[in-house]
């Protein structure tokens, strides 16, 4: 039960990274009138919530 809740917040630390480049992407865009339609910064959020809590979770289920 441990290793699904450590490779849980290892997926959500990946989707983190990747929203991350993202909205670093997004950013730094040459042709300002591409706006993007993903809210980048709320995915990164969000998936850091996932990790923090998979990771709490596998540690407090010892």
């Amino acid at each position: 039960m441990h290793a699904e809740l450590w490779v849980g917040a290892a997926a959500a630390i990946g989707v983190a990274v990747a929203s991350g480049v993202g909205e670093h992407r997004r950013r730094n865009r040459r042709d300002l009138d591409r706006v993007g339609l993903v809210p980048w910064p709320l995915i990164q959020l969000l998936a850091m919530l996932a990790a923090v809590i998979c990771a709490s979770v596998a540690l407090n289920l010892r």
